[in-house]
């Protein structure tokens, strides 16, 4: 019985926490490309993220990937359709998961979303939640990413910062918003920080979780995988890969385009665990 082997594209660490949730619910063979020689992405043209992200999806198509996961929001927000067009297998990107959770539990019909710059100047999440019937209000935190991989994930400063992002947001939405989305893969690290920062009625919504349900779904429907992961899908579904937790079901295999001890160390605040099988690899402009 083969395993499916997925593929996760990010410009650096954060997609790690979309990693993280996949392996918590899907057994698979996990190959992760990390594109931390041109981070940040967030500062480049649509044309460049573009053709960064479909040159990492084809490096990862020629590992025999069965499934590629965009688990980085701006690469998603900017150029998922780009992406999707270059592929030739099944893409997930990180957005339409996110705002399809946050419809599903929203009473309300509104959200606060939070993002680094890229992605809320892009709109991808306002767009995606208004399509599902939502009031959308859009807050930039750009101190949160380099104070997560500082790693000060409960340090005061992070919350006093976050006390005055979230003080702003909420000033600037009617009390009825019930929803707040982590439009952002670093930010699943500031859960603990962000749930007493926000009132207790509204509920927080992870995109790297929303992501990793989406993907376990697929999984379900032999139809959506091509032929290598068929099996592994039509035998196990939804239920079974949730409940599946031996180590053996699960392999990793890294790929970073810069230093690989600095992601060796980064990843292991990110997955919780050692990161080992670390490769490094040259795309190229």
């Amino acid at each position: 019985m083969t395993l499916p082997r997925i593929g996760v594209f990010d410009s650096g660490v954060g997609g790690l926490t979309v990693l993280k949730a996949m392996a918590e619910q899907v057994p698979a063979h996990y190959l992760y490309f990390g594109d931390t020689a041109r981070l940040p992405y967030g500062t480049k043209s649509v044309e460049t993220v573009a053709r960064y992200a479909i040159g990492a999806a084809r490096f990862l198509e020629g590992q025999g990937i069965d499934l590629l996961v965009i688990a980085c929001n701006t690469a998603t927000a900017l150029a998922m359709p780009m992406i999707k067009e270059a592929a030739n297998l099944p893409v997930v990107g990180v957005v339409e998961p996110g705002a399809a959770m946050a419809a599903e539990v929203s009473k309300q019909r509104a959200a606060i979303v939070i993002a680094t710059e890229a992605t809320v100047s892009s709109h991808a999440y306002r767009d995606a939640l208004q399509r599902r019937g939502m009031e959308a209000y859009e807050k930039a935190c750009p101190l949160f990413v380099p104070l997560v991989e500082e790693g000060w994930i409960e340090h005061p400063v992070t919350e006093q910062v976050a006390q005055v992002y979230l003080g702003e947001a909420l000033a600037q939405v009617p009390n009825h918003a019930d929803v707040l989305v982590l439009a952002c893969t670093h930010y699943p690290l500031l859960v603990p920080v962000l749930r007493r920062v926000v009132p207790a009625g509204v509920q927080i919504v992870d995109s790297a979780e929303s992501t990793a349900r989406v993907v376990s779904m697929m999984l379900s429907d032999s139809d959506q995988l091509s032929s290598r992961g068929r099996s592994e899908a039509t035998s196990q579904g939804t239920s079974t890969a949730r409940s599946a937790s031996p180590a053996d079901h699960r392999t990793f295999r890294f790929y970073v385009t810069d230093s690989v001890d600095k992601f060796k160390r980064l990843a292991a605040r990110f997955l919780g665990r050692q990161v080992d099988h670390v490769e490094h690899v040259d795309l190229g402009g």
